[in-house]
């Protein structure tokens, strides 16, 4: 049972028979000192109607009482001007925790999403570079925003538009050339390193000399042209990166239905100029092709769509690529997980999008920007190594695995060396990915390895400790249904309370597109089974005592794991 919907709809029903049809329960979470819940729906509507916001109140209670459900499980306190808390009976706390034993039980229902289909795009990495730390929220967010909108109900279809087409390849393939490389024959380790340095390498000569800069454009013209052995090159180049991007992903548990690239939308791009100027959409200026916007912010600011050296760019792709996910994928909604440098670009474009769809009277997508902050260093600035380089994932996560060992062996120096870095590797990439989740999204944030990895505040090493720790009482009693008949202490039922938010919070997170609630959510969950575990002792001998306490270990577990996993964190059971 979602607690709060079925509040929201008894104080809705109960408003209507006092006559307010339109009535909003503004239901939330209260102050525990006050009940569990609070309605604060009567003073919006008193104050809009020129009403008495108590008076109101005590009538809506005095329906709610009518009702046999609310009666014998709620108790309703008037509070202020108009304030209605509730506080479920003991009873009731007891009878939750028994029905929910299982994810389903837990599963908010979201009307929105049922049966929709939804694409996510994210990650989207340019090929011929290594991933580096600049790519991990897009990573993070997207994948857990693509398993909040499953769990909830939603068909998710996972799309990873990288950038692997465009005028770097033309500088690319002249360095390759120029250093006559045999891509086969590149070390498996460093091949993408060295493409890297290849296209540096490349861009100096193409910066210094004209012929050089003649040369790169010639062999982008050839690829364009479909030249057999430019090609080959370039889906090479891809390959390489790819392959190289894999194991990143592996790492993390990221895995994609469709890596779509730009190159799959390049001979689709005429068609969506030529449609843009018959539809009065777009038009030329200075012989590039351009969309105007009349008034607003973009007034002075217009949508380029095609260069003036007739050269298509991102707005030409993300044009086609809306066009295909509506077509094919028959999305009902796009989501695309990006840092908040593009805000403008995707404004642009979804304003475009309905204005082109909208003239040839097709359905509108629904389009999101899920737009996120920067990584910093201690400087303030976006985060590098101490050259100026970026920081390549693959080192970021190979010294989180390398730092967590160490805390590993200080704080368990018997287990065996293999369990020491299975533990280590988990606890070093749940530790990034925690940390980068528990940030609001649209907000910066400072890279701490001490603050990531410390067993106390909200990360990822103190869920996982109080998770192995539930694990261990649940080992030594072996498996069983754990039945609670009654709940008798305080710590026992603030724990109940808390446990029955989880659905609320999935539900706040998903609509909102913003893991770090249930990151919240999930480090206040483990301080209040602290709270109860250090004043009730579980493993008693009163059996019905020890059941019941059990029971909450239970449920605690079930929901920490299941709120990681929904942020693609894995789990241990031993630390």
């Amino acid at each position: 049972m979602e607690v709060d919907i079925w509040l929201e709809g008894a104080v809705r029903q109960a408003a209507q028979l006092c006559g307010c049809e339109d009535f909003s329960p503004e239901i939330r979470p209260s102050d525990p000192r006050f009940g569990d819940f609070q309605a604060n729906g009567a003073l919006q509507y008193a104050k809009k109607y020129g009403r008495n916001p108590r008076t109101l109140a005590e009538q809506i209670i005095a329906h709610l009482f009518e009702r046999q459900d609310i009666k014998q499980n709620v108790e309703i306190s008037l509070a202020g001007p108009g304030f209605i808390n509730f506080k479920f009976r003991k009873e009731f706390l007891c009878k939750w925790l028994s029905e929910h034993s299982n994810a389903d039980s837990l599963r908010p229902r979201i009307d929105s999403f049922l049966g929709k289909t939804i694409v996510v795009d994210y990650s989207s990495p340019n090929s011929a570079k290594r991933m580096h730390v600049g790519h991990l929220r897009s990573m993070n967010i997207g994948e857990s925003i693509c398993r909040l909108l499953e769990f909830c109900g939603a068909k998710v279809i996972r799309d990873n538009h990288i950038g692997d087409w465009g005028t770097q390849f033309g500088i690319l393939i002249m360095a390759i050339k120029h250093e006559n490389i045999d891509l086969d024959a590149l070390p498996t380790g460093s091949a993408l390193a060295e493409i890297e340095r290849l296209y540096k390498l490349g861009n100096a000569m193409a910066k210094e000399s004209e012929t050089h800069l003649t040369s790169a454009r010639n062999e982008l013209v050839k690829l364009q042209s479909g030249d057999r052995e430019n090609v080959r090159i370039w889906e090479k180049i891809n390959a390489i990166s790819y392959a190289e991007f894999e194991k990143i992903y592996a790492e993390f548990d990221v895995k994609f239905d469709y890596v779509l690239g730009e190159s799959f939308y390049r001979n689709e791009v005429e068609a969506v100029c030529k449609s843009l100027e018959q539809c009065g959409i777009a038009r030329l200026d200075r012989e590039a092709l351009v969309v105007f916007f009349d008034g607003g912010r973009f007034k002075d600011q217009p949508f380029i769509i095609r260069k003036s050296d007739g050269a298509s760019n991102y707005a030409t792709t993300d044009l086609a690529t809306v066009e295909h996910r509506m077509e094919h994928f028959r999305a009902d909604e796009v989501i695309y997980v990006t840092d908040g440098r593009q805000q403008d670009h995707f404004q642009q474009l979804f304003m475009t999008v309905n204005r082109w769809f909208s003239a040839r009277k097709l359905a509108l997508p629904k389009l999101h920007h899920v737009w996120f902050g920067t990584i910093l260093g201690e400087d303030g600035k976006a985060i590098k190594t101490r050259d100026g380089s970026p920081i390549y994932l693959q080192n970021l996560v190979a010294e989180a695995k390398n730092r967590a060992h160490r805390i590993v062996s200080e704080k368990n120096p018997g287990l065996s060396e293999g369990d020491k870095s299975s533990i280590a590797a988990t606890v070093g990439l749940s530790a990034i990915r925690y940390f980068d989740l528990a940030q609001n999204r649209t907000s910066d944030y400072v890279f701490s390895w001490e603050n990531m990895l410390s067993f106390d505040g909200n990360t990822a090493v103190y869920l996982l400790y109080a998770i192995a720790r539930i694990h261990s009482i649940l080992d030594r009693v072996g498996a069983a249904n754990f039945v609670a008949d009654a709940l008798e202490t305080k710590e026992e039922c603030a724990l109940v309370r808390k446990l029955m938010y989880f659905p609320m919070v999935l539900r706040q997170a998903v609509l909102d597109l913003r893991p770090h609630h249930l990151c919240t959510y999930l480090f206040e969950l483990t301080g209040e089974y602290s709270s109860f575990y250090n004043a009730n002792r579980v493993l008693v001998s009163d059996g019905a005592v020890k059941n019941r306490r059990l029971a909450l270990c239970r449920c605690t577990l079930l929901v920490l794991e299941l709120g990681l996993s929904l942020l693609g964190i894995a789990t241990l059971r031993k630390m």
